[in-house]
């Protein structure tokens, strides 16, 4: 596997399968890997922990950071390269990478934006420097970050001509035996704290149980609040705009932040309710 650090490395992998990532890789990033391989294209894996999506009181100076193991792991899932660029091929002190105009399903549904301002300013800033440099054709992204996805899924259709063909390929949430979310910052947890974070997942899966979406958050916000977890939001929304929904008669999406000590974690589920 090549290392590359500076754009013009990367003019071999024109038209590659590209999965980015913040490092830190698990079984989830692995997942991606092999799905991206699995396409017959070279797979980029870009590692870089990107400074304009984090909000000043947030972990970005303690976010993990562990290049070497990355390294092996993104070689063992089947990555032809890793993009390890400096921040300053990223953000050449001497040009001014502009924010994307935001997709209304970054802020309308007032989720992850509304609790971290500016986060998805800096997701798209990021995403689109790096497909400007890497220049795919298929970008894989997790469902875990599900609204996320859903901004860059429309960053892109938005800009046709700009990434032309550039496909983006949603791959499901990854999950420990217990049903935890696979994340970066579960290493954050204390043992205690780990066992209550199950409850993220058990309240996904009470939300199954409702026959209103009202009744679904009450059933989530109740599960969580079992297990002493501190609730950003607990919601279920149109799976497509990510706004609020009155019935279950199009595809929904419960979606879940919470606060468990020092850390952040969220999920999310298509719901599959009982009618």
């Amino acid at each position: 596997m090549r290392v590359l650090t500076h754009a013009a490395e990367l003019s071999p992998f024109d038209g590659c399968a590209f999965v980015p990532t913040m490092g830190a890789l698990h079984e989830g990033h692995l997942s991606l890997v092999r799905a991206a391989a699995a396409g017959g294209a070279p797979v980029v894996v870009s590692i870089f922990v990107n400074p304009t999506q984090f909000a000043p009181h947030e972990d970005f100076t303690r976010y993990p950071r562990p290049i070497e193991r990355d390294l092996a792991l993104a070689e063992s899932a089947g990555a032809a390269a890793a993009f390890v660029p400096p921040a300053e091929v990223i953000y050449p002190p001497s040009e001014v990478i502009e924010v994307p105009p935001l997709p209304g399903v970054a802020t309308a549904p007032q989720l992850e934006d509304r609790v971290r301002p500016g986060h998805f300013a800096g997701v798209c800033q990021v995403v689109a420097r790096f497909f400007d440099l890497v220049r795919p054709m298929t970008a894989y992204f997790g469902q875990k970050d599900f609204q996320q996805l859903r901004v860059v899924e429309s960053m892109v259709e938005c800009s046709p001509t700009r990434w032309k063909g550039l496909r983006i390929a949603p791959h499901p949430t990854v999950r420990e035996e217990d049903g935890l979310a696979m994340s970066s910052r579960n290493i954050y947890l204390a043992p205690q704290e780990r066992l209550r974070a199950v409850g993220l997942f058990r309240a996904l899966q009470s939300a199954n149980a409702a026959n209103h979406p009202a009744t679904a958050e009450l059933l989530m916000k109740q599960t969580l609040t079992a297990h002493d977890l501190e609730i950003q939001y607990a919601v279920v929304r149109d799976a497509n705009s990510l706004m609020p929904v009155s019935d279950f008669s199009r595809p929904t999406r419960a979606l879940i932040a919470v606060k468990l000590g020092a850390v952040r974690l969220i999920d999310n589920a298509a719901l599959t309710v009982l009618r």
